[in-house]
């Protein structure tokens, strides 16, 4: 059973991987593969190692643990995700009711053991609370999917904008463009003010809108900054568009 740590302090990845070696006179099989300090590290770490079993911390800077797990389970053969909190115990509770296995720090032996024989890999109904959790919590920090190369990662903050194309949505950015899953409802549930609609098929970064601009033939458009494109804006979008634009 190949283990990846992930945490984003030396001293407790330092004390998992003691902990793991002495098990291991207990459990033949059991092996420390990789390390990782944060969410990022850890979803890059489970492509390049594909670890059976990931102890993952949750309160990380940048990417946490919570979003870290929602991408690893993108994966073709995603591993179990056991979380290592100090949150107290009524906190833990929500994780407990999504069948997603915990360990309160400090991690005693004991329990990392019992922890390890039962880690089952997450299934859909587990996934779905995982997300709910984490878009409740504050959004994503990354947008991902898998594709030919991976699991991809784009940073919220540099996508420019959203786009519905029948069962698909687009995630654009300067450097190109993936497919996802998520619906355009979702993800302007989940980013809030930080995008806005301008069409039924587009939500548009805030942060880089650059121009409303009205063609010849009476039909507005955005510019993005950072892209040569433009896009349509619907007509019933372009009044509360305009003042949003005025409003910045």
């Amino acid at each position: 059973m190949n283990i990846l740590v992930v945490d984003d302090e030396d001293l407790a990845r330092d004390r998992l991987v003691r902990i793991v070696e002495r098990l291991q006179q207990r459990q033949s099989g059991l092996k420390v593969v990789g390390q990782a300090c944060n969410g990022i590290e850890a979803v890059r770490e489970c492509q390049a190692l594909a670890p059976d079993i990931v102890l993952m911390d949750i309160r990380m800077p940048g990417m946490d643990g919570l979003e870290a797990a929602r991408h690893i389970a993108q994966m073709e053969t995603p591993p179990a995700v056991i979380f290592c909190t100090a949150f107290e115990e009524h906190a833990v509770a929500a994780f407990d009711a999504q069948a997603v296995g915990y360990l309160l720090k400090p991690v005693r032996e004991n329990d990392l053991e019992d922890a390890l024989t039962r880690a089952t890999r997450a299934n859909r109904a587990q996934l779905a609370a995982l997300a709910e959790e984490d878009e409740a919590n504050k959004g994503r920090t990354h947008i991902s999917a898998r594709t030919r190369r991976g699991i991809e990662l784009v940073p919220v903050e540099e996508v420019r904008y959203f786009q519905a194309d029948q069962k698909y949505v687009t995630v654009r950015w300067p450097a190109g463009e993936l497919l996802i899953d998520d619906t355009l409802r979702q993800l302007e549930a989940e980013f809030g003010e930080r995008f806005v609609r301008i069409h039924r098929n587009a939500l548009v970064a805030v942060r880089y809108l650059e121009s409303l601009e009205r063609d010849g033939q009476g039909h507005y458009h955005v510019r993005m900054r950072g892209l040569d494109d433009t896009l349509d804006v619907s007509r019933r979008h372009v009044a509360g568009l305009r003042r949003f634009i005025q409003s910045l």
